[in-house]
């Protein structure tokens, strides 16, 4: 930390494995720290993020302003990085900086909370966690594509391969058009198969508003009326992931993730 000098700690199997969490998540808010690590007091995970950051194993910054209250993040230092053998990809941001607005923090903090719906939330019965992937160049040699996150969930049906895109409105139409016809391009090779031994895939699109969601729709409509499953971030935060929340590009029937129109 600036200005304050660098402490020793022992550390233990739960740091490891919250540095090697935010290894995957890139930076993460306080309660993100809590979920991941399996904290059962905001107390204590702030006496231990503060612990790991005065050590050197975790960059602390924050988000927002003083009217607003700002807010924790956390990234990995070198350091950190270098004890759980995983690369530094957390943003460059400076130890202490205060930020009124970021929007690749803000982006991947909701990935994250994605992320922790699917690894640390509830999970309907017979359903379990595979795996995620996160991604930190074009998906292949043929296209500009970087999904934001891919996950697979074990369902009694099998095994629902996902890649995801949150979206909060930052990107326009003609960046969507892109992305769908790489989509469907990938999908019709044999490169997805090859690369992650599944058969097929969907696109998850989580959007930040139901209007944002439906023009998203429309652009990906006149395309496909396959691969795509739509939902705003509220809605899962509200009812959950596996709720009867998502829609198709065609169709207002709300559906559930596994439910029978796979």
């Amino acid at each position: 930390m600036a200005g304050t000098e660098r402490r020793t700690i022992v550390i233990q199997e739960r740091d490891r494995h919250l540095l090697s969490e935010i290894g995957v998540m890139r930076v993460v808010d306080r309660e993100q720290a809590k979920t991941i690590a399996g904290f059962g007091s905001t107390t204590r995970v702030n006496v231990r993020l503060l612990a790991l950051a005065r050590a050197g194993l975790l960059r602390r910054f924050f988000l927002g302003t003083t009217a607003g209250g700002k807010k924790a993040l956390y990234a990995l230092s070198a350091k950190g990085a270098e004890l759980v053998g995983v690369p530094e990809r957390g943003p460059r941001r400076r130890i202490g900086e205060a930020l009124v607005a970021d929007f690749f923090v803000e982006h991947q903090l909701t990935v994250n909370q994605v992320y922790c719906f699917l690894k640390y939330g509830p999970l309907p019965s017979r359903v379990t966690f595979v795996r995620w992937l996160a991604f930190y160049r074009p998906l292949g040699a043929n296209t500009n594509l970087i999904p934001d996150g891919y996950v697979e969930i074990q369902a009694p049906t099998g095994v629902v391969a996902s890649f995801l895109e949150v979206d909060l409105g930052h990107e326009s139409l003609k960046v969507w058009k892109e992305k769908v016809r790489n989509y469907l391009q990938f999908a019709l090779s044999d490169e997805f198969q090859r690369s992650f031994s599944r058969d097929r895939f969907r696109v998850i699109v989580l959007a930040n508003s139901e209007r944002r969601l439906r023009s998203i729709r429309e652009v990906v409509a006149p395309s496909t009326k396959q691969i795509f499953w739509f939902a705003s971030l509220d809605s899962v935060r509200r009812e959950g992931f596996f709720a009867p929340i998502w829609l198709r590009p065609t169709g207002e029937e709300r559906q559930t993730f596994l439910g029978e129109h796979q």
